[in-house]
């Protein structure tokens, strides 16, 4: 190909890369912040709260403070931070219009901290408006579900956490955590362990692993005008803890409260910003806003986009225009992954609540495990024995001592754990050609296409055509028998980020 027309199909195929613009996606996938931030409670078409409990509380005058304390927050922060700021409160709006649907119970405790949330959101937006401009990470910081106050502690920082979403009255409504951490310098980030409930005054993040086989991760670092706090990747859940039984909710982006005291001014910690490939100022998907809040998943960004547009060249063209197609499929799903897990449809109780630890993980995992392929593309591979990866299926091809071949893997529906297609395929090449042992209508196939391998390439056609009857080929793939189990793979090389994502959900 001409170098001018192989660079035409680059700047094609970079654009790939992008997300669909906000305006032709679905609202729950668009970026929280190109919304309306105005809390709406009361009115007369699909009000949160009885005309009653408007006029008793005043919630339209304590909902106007809140607004009126945003956009005066907003005036003042960094235009890379707006939107993550209207994100925090589109949030809290969601926790609040929740918790409103319970108003309609005779319980004034309630009532008296539901109004209490609303001054207290307002106190803390003015606050916000104060602390821009904050050097370092010593000092308070919030968000719509709490507070992490950092405190420098002789070569390591102490963190107490306070966090408190209540969606509504009773227990299973309530998402609370009360602990304390400490960090220390390790890279970009600093990171250590939060401390067991029994020994939160102990000096060290080492008593800390003394006292607990597997204490939970936690890192931290600025990111510009945020302090972003992640949790380690294992659950979030310890029954052990009364004060912080669910933890989900301390990885979030955190914003300076007030001006910093003198321990807090003399702090230095760094307050760069790691940018990702696209304008932080403008993000469209609720991804992108996820990717901007995290220094770990914009560098993601960073190295998947330069991973990309060093492997299209070296590529055929017909292979090259496969994994075309096959990235245009994996950004449309990043662009679904943050919301699908935040809010995860198979929760079927909770999925109201934030789970925001486990959204950002599974978005780590996903850009990764791309990374991952783009970087260990194994285009000169022969054969079928491999490690095989597409945006919505991963095969392992392996030899069997008889000479053989033995192939596992999955095929995904995202979002959908009940509808995925399990790949258990044996058989022999004969003649240059994969012979499946299952003696069927529609058997197992295994078929190279340049760099790339089709499975099951017939299983498109027959899927069209089932109709459920005894007679008809047996369906591949569960809940749906149309669905089809064909998909096209790539040459992978081994890698602890493929096929990482733990659970049944991709």
């Amino acid at each position: 190909m001409p170098a001018s027309h192989r660079l035409a199909a680059l700047a094609v195929a970079a654009a790939l890369l992008a997300p669909p613009t906000a305006g032709a996606m679905d609202a729950d996938l668009r970026a929280s912040s190109r919304g309306p931030t105005g809390l709406r409670l009361c009115g007369t078409d699909g009000a949160a709260a009885s005309a009653e409990a408007c006029r008793d509380m005043d919630l339209d005058a304590l909902t106007g403070r809140i607004e009126s304390a945003l956009q005066a927050a907003l005036s003042k922060a960094p235009a890379i931070i707006r939107p993550l700021l209207k994100r925090d409160q589109v949030w809290f709006n969601d926790i609040v219009l929740s918790a409103a649907e319970s108003m309609t119970q005779p319980d004034d405790d309630f009532r008296e901290a539901f109004v209490a949330t609303l001054r207290q959101r307002a106190a803390t937006l003015k606050g916000v408006a104060q602390g821009f401009g904050r050097s370092g990470v010593a000092g308070r910081w919030v968000n719509a579900f709490g507070s992490v106050t950092v405190t420098p502690a002789g070569g390591f920082y102490r963190l107490a956490i306070d966090t408190s979403a209540v969606y509504g009255t009773g227990s299973d409504r309530r998402r609370e955590c009360k602990a304390t951490a400490q960090v220390k310098p390790a890279g970009g980030w600093l990171t250590g362990f939060i401390l067991p409930a029994d020994d939160s005054d102990r000096a060290t993040a080492g008593d800390a692993k003394s006292h607990s086989a597997k204490p939970p991760a936690i890192k931290m670092r600025r990111q510009g005008g945020t302090l972003r706090v992640v949790i380690g990747g294992q659950e979030w859940r310890d029954e052990a803890r009364p004060d912080c039984e669910y933890m989900w909710q301390i990885t979030a982006s955190y914003f300076a409260d007030g001006k910093p005291d003198a321990i807090a001014a003399a702090d230095s910690a760094g307050t760069s910003f790691v940018t990702p490939s696209f304008d932080c100022t403008r993000p469209d998907t609720a991804s992108d806003e996820e990717i901007c809040a995290d220094p770990d998943l914009a560098d993601n960004d960073r190295r998947l986009n330069l991973a990309w547009k060093a492997l299209l060249p070296r590529l055929d063209e017909t292979t090259r225009s496969a994994l075309t197609g096959d990235q245009r499929h994996w950004v449309l799903a990043q662009t679904h992954q943050y919301p699908q897990f935040l809010h995860p449809a198979w929760e079927k109780t909770t999925s109201h609540m934030h789970f925001t630890a486990d959204a950002r993980d599974k978005l780590d995992r996903l850009q990764r495990e791309r990374i991952a392929l783009l970087d260990g593309f194994d285009d000169k591979r022969s054969g079928l024995a491999g490690l095989w990866l597409g945006y919505n299926a991963v095969l392992k091809v392996t030899p069997t001592p008889d000479g053989g071949l033995k192939a596992d893997g999955w095929k995904w529906e995202q979002g959908d754990w009940k509808a995925g297609c399990d790949f258990d395929i044996k058989g022999k090449v004969i003649n240059g050609v994969f012979r499946s042992e299952a003696g069927r209508k529609n058997p197992d196939t295994l078929e190279r296409d340049h760099a790339s391998l089709i499975v099951n390439q017939q299983d498109d056609i027959f899927a069209g055509k089932r109709d459920g009857s005894d007679d008809a080929d047996p369906a591949k793939c569960r809940r749906n028998i149309m669905i089809s189990s064909t998909a096209r793979l790539f040459p992978a090389r081994p890698s602890p980020d493929i096929d990482n994502l733990g659970g049944p959900v991709r």
